[in-house]
């Protein structure tokens, strides 16, 4: 008999889904426990085969080093998986393709003295090791969690020096994340497969991302745009020119509104018969500090930005680095610290290598007096301890140049810098700001006119490194004022009235949403770049001109997941969610109650909903297949000859093809050169 759910949640010491410790899987040898074969070697399991090859060049012969290529349990794709009755336990299956894995991990453990997990330092690689422990029975040898930072000779030796027990709080924490996402996934998925299309999908995270995308696509369409003008005036000293802005009315401390055409020829005009003295010079130093080293989403922004890199193709690059590369005579060395982080920290020793570098190679004046330390960004920042900085502050990129990919050097190149100008002094300017008096002779007006200038007196970080901007926050340009006093008569060489339009908020690209997301709380190092892609994949966002534009169908989900399921795809709760997971991460919260606080009115929600939603009929629906060319999903499109099938991706894919029973006359199967 199933064991139904009441609202008693069991403690952790009784619950069916806490296993071993309160804080950790033991890993000692039981008494008078007695090996039946021969122990040879050391057994050190990671994720993945470069992993694996890295840190089999550290290690030596005494280990065997072996990769379990991800998870090697999960929970089953072709039911929930979940019993909700019975405490929410989850049913995890060792997936087919995982078996031979498992087998021959399992034979190895047999034989291994020690079993060393050394999977990531975040929530899904202990999670990784907790699920290696539970599939291959490692009970019986003696398991030690490994965990480092980045795969350096010294990194990892200090790790095999002092290994700990599985940290079950972090375990549950993606569990939690997992059964959620589960529960969403497979109870409101099939709803929209009903009402909507087949082959769609909703998200706990996803769908919120989704909803901020379309929000902003609707205060653009529905956006107004005003008219509004300014003007300059081109003055010059001593042949010397410069332009000033008009600000107001001299008497008056608000900004001067110039609304119509009218209005800015009648002020021109005036403008071009006023008399021009200097009321007031200000001058002042301003220090520029520099940005602190990356974390995940601020790489993910930088990369987007800078070198037009996807948050999925950073993040698989920056894997390549961390996991290690040939760098010719170091031989196989990991090249950056753990690229899934949220922390702005950086080790103290990384910080004085840092420092020696800057003062060798710039001078001791590009030192700031005492090294920098950066807070930490994030909200609620967790996962791995440190930012996400070269292992070598001495490895310049051009060092290792001829052994990397292009796109090796260029994002490793974007992180060196970065770190390496997070340790140098400020930036030093001048800037002056002038204030013009025009003195208008017909209606006895004085006119307010300001001109700014800025000259950089010391370069600082910015000799490396400059940030990046998106355009909507580039910085009005500046330039040079000749040298100006008090009095000071001007000279008037034109007036440039200037017709403007107020502009909508930008579409998301992918570093603002990233931004967003990470402002709102919303989602984790690891789960940005996922969420990006699934909305591109599911046809519910294209990306255009490096801009999100969301397409019909993404328009007709979020629309009716907003009314129906409005509390699933709130930002605010699904910021509230992230913190029990945090909560749940530091044993200040059990997972059984968040997930039953979560289910409860989400099932009553969904009951509700299945009866008032109504069949939506979708301009673009879904075809039920993806694209042969690129992968992406096919959407039934109307055409001169009437319905057919085209790749969800156009204008990039123009993939397309007719209905299935429909006649081939007069039809062109598209063909990838027509890519």
């Amino acid at each position: 008999m199933k064991q139904k759910l009441s609202s008693e949640i069991p403690n952790s010491s009784k619950s069916p889904l806490r296993k071993g410790k309160r804080r950790g899987i033991s890993t000692t040898l039981q008494k008078n426990q007695k090996p039946t074969i021969p122990k040879t070697k050391k057994l050190v399991i990671v994720e993945s085969p470069a992993k694996a090859r890295t840190l089999s060049k550290m290690l030596g012969r005494g280990y065997t080093i072996k990769a379990s290529v991800g998870h090697v349990r999960d929970l089953p794709k072709s039911k929930l998986g979940v019993n909700v009755e019975n405490y929410f336990e989850p049913h995890y299956i060792i997936p087919k393709e995982k078996k031979t894995i498992v087998r021959e991990l399992g034979k190895l453990a047999e034989t291994a003295t020690t079993v060393y997990l050394a999977t990531d330092p975040d929530r899904e690689g202990e999670a990784i090791s907790w699920h290696l422990v539970e599939a291959i029975h490692l009970d019986k040898v003696l398991i030690q969690r490994v965990v480092f930072h980045s795969i350096t000779e010294d990194a990892v030796k200090e790790a095999f020096l002092h290994p700990r027990e599985i940290d079950m709080y972090l375990v549950d924490a993606q569990q939690t994340r997992r059964i959620l996402d589960r529960l969403v996934g497979y109870k409101l998925s099939p709803l929209l497969w009903r009402k909507v299309a087949r082959r769609l999908s909703a998200g706990r995270v996803q769908s919120v991302a989704l909803r901020l995308i379309v929000e902003r696509e609707r205060i653009i369409q529905s956006f107004v745009s005003e008219e509004y003008w300014t003007i300059e005036a081109e003055l010059s000293k001593d042949s010397e020119l410069f332009k000033a802005k008009l600000i107001g009315l001299a008497t008056e401390r608000k900004k001067l509104s110039i609304s119509t055409q009218d209005k800015a020829e009648s002020i021109s005009q005036e403008l071009g018969n006023s008399t021009y003295i200097v009321s007031r010079v200000s001058e002042k130093e301003a220090h520029r500090q520099p940005t602190p080293p990356f974390i995940t989403s601020t790489l993910q922004q930088e990369a987007w930005r800078k070198l037009g890199f996807t948050a999925q193709r950073t993040m698989a690059i920056a894997q390549q680095l961390y996991e290690g590369l040939s760098v010719g005579d170091e031989g196989t060395t990991g090249l950056i610290t753990y690229m899934r982080t949220d922390s702005t920290q950086v080790a103290e020793t990384a910080v004085r290598d840092a420092r020696d570098y800057i003062r060798e190679k710039f001078g001791g004046e590009f030192l700031p007096h005492s090294p920098r330390h950066f807070t930490k960004k994030a909200a609620m920042a967790q996962e791995a301890h440190e930012a996400i900085r070269p292992t070598k502050m001495s490895r310049e990129p051009s060092q290792i140049l001829p052994y990397l990919t292009k796109d090796q050097v260029k994002l490793y190149d974007l992180i060196w810098k970065r770190m390496i100008a997070s340790q140098m002094a400020a930036a030093i300017f001048h800037n002056t700001t002038v204030d013009i008096e025009a003195a208008t002779p017909v209606n006895e007006r004085t006119y307010l006119l300001r001109a700014t200038g800025i000259v950089l007196k010391f370069s600082g970080f910015l000799a490396l490194y400059q940030e990046g901007r998106e355009e909507e926050e580039s910085e009005e340009e500046k330039g040079t004022l000749p040298p100006l006093k008090e009095k000071d008569r001007l000279a008037l060489k034109r007036v440039i009235p200037l017709q403007h339009f107020t502009q909508p908020p930008p579409r998301y690209n992918e570093a603002s949403l990233i931004k967003m997301l990470e402002e709102k709380g919303i989602g984790r190092p690891s789960t940005y770049a996922p969420i990006i892609s699934t909305l591109q994949q599911r046809g519910y966002v294209q990306r255009k001109e490096g801009r999100l534009h969301p397409l019909e169908i993404g328009l007709v989900v979020n629309d009716l997941l907003v009314k129906h399921f409005n509390d699933i795809v709130n930002v605010e709760f699904t910021a509230q969610m992230e913190e029990r997971l945090d909560q749940i991460a530091r044993g200040d919260m059990e997972r059984v109650k968040v997930i039953q606080d979560f289910y409860t009115p989400f099932k009553d929600t969904l009951d509700k909903a299945e009866g008032e939603i109504e069949k939506v009929i979708v301009p673009d629906q879904f075809a039920g297949e993806d694209c042969s060319l690129c992968g992406r999903p096919m959407v039934i499109k109307r055409g001169r000859y009437g319905q057919f099938i085209a790749c969800s991706g156009y204008p990039e894919c123009k993939n397309t093809k007719p209905l299935p029973g429909k006649p081939r006359r007069k039809w062109k199967q598209s063909t990838p050169s027509s890519l």
